[in-house]
Formats: structure tokens, C-alpha cells, sequence
């Protein structure tokens, strides 16, 4: 299914993003004169963002990159870009001094929700499966010193995500996803080098083929954090196995779609022995809530983040389960929306003076979406419309006051600054920009009162 893996690079650079190249030609930011007024997330409606939705509508093509399949370039070591056959959507234009040239693996998906060009979609999927089919690996993005790991597994909500919003045919589906089934076999659930990520009673870890701790935390997208307390590769991370979890239900559902009833009770069986493992090993009884797991160690992770929602997006929790989680929702919630972890744990130090990005008290696009889907699959609409609007009153504030939208924001203190990580904060932004145009789309009434 897929070629063998090459090209695989021995550099060692430490996050998805930091390595991307630094310009000082880059044209500035337009930030747009505007008169608007900040909404309360009680009061908001969708005229109050529409500025802000018009914003975003225009900005795509600031986002939008194209490379040509021209091998010299490659060969004479001018580039270290890898082309891809169709346009696509980088994070952020120009930012703190960095230019971003490549297209990520899980931005890509959160991406796509909020835009309306289906041949840019269809196509930032296609690219997705042309870097699995040369590397063996979907890479962190597409650079060649990025082949060494890959990011969160979402390849088969993309799949599934494009296939019934443009009702793609029966024969595209399977074909996609024989794809996704290659990549959980080897990359996923491989027990050896250079894959060696299934490593705990069935479950699976983050991983580089460099083997160290930093870069497979770099593969988590969590890039950093302190939830694997700079151990990354003794951590069986919650969020990681449920959406592995989701890549054999839908397994199981193109199955049922392509008449084979015996394949999709296997991948049944699968997720099953999956949700009982994450339930028997990341679950904590006493304090209702999912931790990483040191399998080292036997112990869990101190941290309470927001990965724990993936077990409510994916449908690994029972019921009860999902109550509890619901009731301990109240200690991530800001002024802004959601922290990333609980308490100030931003005094995690990396690298001597730098510190983690992906903890209190920043909020991020993609976490905010995952938990408000995970809320909405066990019926609790009121809960996911209250965290919604408080998302987008956040963005859409920062938007009226500054003329951007952000990467992450301070949802503590929304007036000010997300605390920076490894790399200057950035404005664009492409993931805020779907899940912020998805979710107003979804929960904000017009005046007249209508969704």
C-alpha cells in the first residue's frame, strides 16, 4: 500500500512549527479600520460576527500556498519543502518573524471545516495521501527535516468529513480509507522501530524515529506541554488511543457501507478491546477524570488537561463517566473559554528560561472544538452552546480590538497576550479560522432568531 519509507531525516528539530523558515522581506499585516462593538457571549449573534466571518473569507487566499513538482530544486539542496500535487492552507502568513510555507497534518482537517472551497479541501486531503504514499507516514508537515514523525492521527474524520459534505462516491471512500488502514497498521500500531508506537497492552504512544522525548512530544502537536513531564515516550496519551478508537469505528462503518458485515464486526471488536483498555488504564476512579499513563512507571500523569475530552468526542466514556467529566468542565472554564490544563502549570520550564504553550493560561481552537463535539454526542447541547459562544465572543473581541485572529489566546486574561512557547505567538490564523467560522455557523441565531 505504501512505499517504503525514505528520506527520513536525522535533523533534529524540536517543534511543528519552530523550524519554519524566518524572513525579513515578509509584507506586513492589513489590520482593517472598524468601528464594531465587543459582544458578551450571552448576546452575541451571528451579525455581530459576521465582519469577522467576512474577515476570514478574505484572508484564505493570504493563506493559501502551491508548490510545483520541479525536482531540481529538491536535488540541488534550494528547498526543503516537499511539493505537493494541489494547493493548500498554511497556519499563519507572516508572523513574529516566520513565514509558514507547509501544510500541517491535523491543522488541515480543522481547517477545512470553516472553508466553503471544495477543491481546496478535496485537495489538502488528496496531499495528505501522497505523503503517506512516498514516506510511509503522514509527516508532521510537509518539509523533509518534518519525515522523522507525524501528529495526531485524523485522517479518517477528514475522510469521512469530505465524503458526506460533498457526498463523494462509495468507490472514493474505500479507496481513502484503505489508505487510513495502511497508516494505523504501520505507523500506529507498529511494535518496532522506525514506528515503534504501540507499546502498552494494545495501546499506543507518541513517537520520532530519533527516538527522544522531546521530538515524539513535538508528534503529539502539544508542542510543549506538561503532561508527559518531559517524558514523552514513557506516556500512553488519552487523547492519541481515542483517536485511534475513531479510526476503527470508521473502519467499521466503510465496512458496513461496502456490505462486508464480518469486517466491520471485527473492527467492532477492536474498538471494544480499545475503550476497555483506555477505561481500565487512563481512567481514574477517584477523581473521575482520564490522565496520560507512564507505563514505565505504572503511574499516571499530574496533569488535568483538556485531552481528557477526546474520550467524550470519540465515545470511549460510559455515561457516567461523561457526567463526571462534564462536572470537573467548570475547572478549565475561563472568561475566554477552556485552559489547556488546570492550574499554572506554564511554570513548566523547557530549555532553560522557555516555557510550555500548551497549558494555563492559553486556550486553543482545535481542544475548544473537540470537547464542544464531545459534549454534543452525549446530549449535553446546553453545555456545548455556552462553551461555543464564549469561543467566539473570545475571538471575535480579540478581532474588534486588534484586527486579528490568533493561534491560541489568554482565556484567563482575554485582554492580554497568550503566553508564548518554543516560538514567537502567532496571528493568521487557519485552525481559529475554521473552527471559529464551524462554530458560529452552528450555534449563533441571526437577529430574526434563526440558526
Amino acid at each position: 500500500m505504501h512505499s517504503k519509507v525514505k528520506n527520513i531525516s536525522s535533523l533534529i528539530y524540536i517543534t511543528t512549527r519552530s523550524a519554519a523558515r524566518k524572513t525579513k522581506s515578509a509584507s506586513k499585516r492589513v489590520i482593517p479600520k472598524r468601528a464594531y462593538k465587543v459582544h458578551s457571549a450571552k448576546d452575541i449573534t451571528r451579525d455581530d460576527v459576521q465582519p469577522a466571518l467576512n474577515y476570514i473569507q478574505d484572508y484564505w487566499s493570504q493563506l493559501t500556498r502551491s508548490t510545483k513538482r520541479q525536482k531540481d530544486s529538491y536535488i540541488n539542496h534550494t528547498s526543503t519543502l516537499i511539493p505537493l500535487k494541489n494547493p493548500y492552507i498554511v497556519p499563519s502568513n507572516e508572523s513574529g518573524g516566520f513565514v509558514f510555507e507547509e501544510q500541517y497534518y491535523w491543522d488541515s482537517f480543522f481547517t477545512a471545516i470553516g472553508m466553503d472551497d471544495k477543491k481546496m479541501i478535496v485537495g489538502m486531503l488528496e496531499n495528505l495521501i501522497q505523503l503517506y504514499s512516498e514516506f510511509g507516514l503522514i509527516p508532521n508537515a510537509n518539509r523533509y527535516y518534518f519525515t522523522s514523525r507525524s501528529q495526531p492521527p485524523i485522517l479518517t474524520t477528514f475522510i469521512f468529513y469530505v465524503y458526506e459534505r460533498f457526498e463523494m462516491s462509495d468507490k472514493w471512500l474505500q479507496k481513502n480509507i484503505a489508505v487510513a488502514k495502511d497508516e494505523y497498521q504501520h505507523v500506529w500500531m507498529s511494535t518496532k522501530h522506525p514506528h515503534h508506537r504501540q507499546v502498552h497492552k494494545g495501546l499506543s504512544r507518541y513517537y520520532d524515529i530519533n527516538s527522544l522525548h522531546d521530538l515524539a512530544e513535538a508528534e503529539s502537536g502539544w508542542d510543549m506541554t506538561p503532561r508527559f513531564q518531559r517524558q514523552c515516550l514513557d506516556y500512553v496519551p488519552i487523547d492519541l488511543n481515542c483517536l485511534l478508537h475513531v479510526y476503527e469505528q470508521d473502519f467499521a462503518r466503510a465496512a458496513r457501507l461496502a456490505g462486508d458485515d464480518d469486517e466491520a464486526t471485527r473492527w467492532d471488536t477492536c474498538a471494544a478491546t480499545r475503550r476497555e483498555q483506555i477505561n481500565s488504564t487512563l481512567w481514574n476512579q477517584r477523581q473521575g477524570f482520564y490522565f496520560d499513563y507512564n507505563y514505565h512507571e505504572d503511574k499516571k500523569s499530574p496533569v488535568w488537561s483538556l485531552a481528557a475530552y477526546y474520550a467524550l468526542w470519540s465515545g470511549v466514556a460510559t455515561d457516567k463517566q461523561a457526567e463526571k467529566l462534564v462536572e470537573t468542565l467548570p475547572r478549565f472554564k475561563k472568561p475566554g473559554g477552556l485552559t489547556t490544563t488546570i492550574g499554572n502549570m506554564m511554570l513548566t520550564k523547557l530549555f532553560g528560561s522557555t516555557k510550555t504553550q500548551w497549558a494555563y493560561p492559553n486556550g486553543w481552537a482545535p481542544l475548544h472544538y473537540i470537547t464542544i463535539k464531545g459534549l454534543q454526542r452525549y446530549g449535553y447541547e446546553k453545555e456545548a452552546k455556552e462553551l461555543a459562544r464564549t469561543w467566539i465572543a473570545n475571538c471575535n473581541s480579540w478581532f474588534v480590538r486588534h484586527g486579528e485572529f490568533l493561534e491560541k489566546y489568554n482565556v484567563v486574561e482575554p485582554q492580554k497576550k497568550p503566553v508564548a512557547g518554543v516560538y514567537p505567538s502567532q496571528s493568521g490564523f487557519g485552525w481559529t479560522n475554521g473552527v471559529f467560522t464551524a462554530l458560529s455557523r452552528e450555534f449563533l441565531e441571526d437577529n430574526s432568531g434563526e440558526t
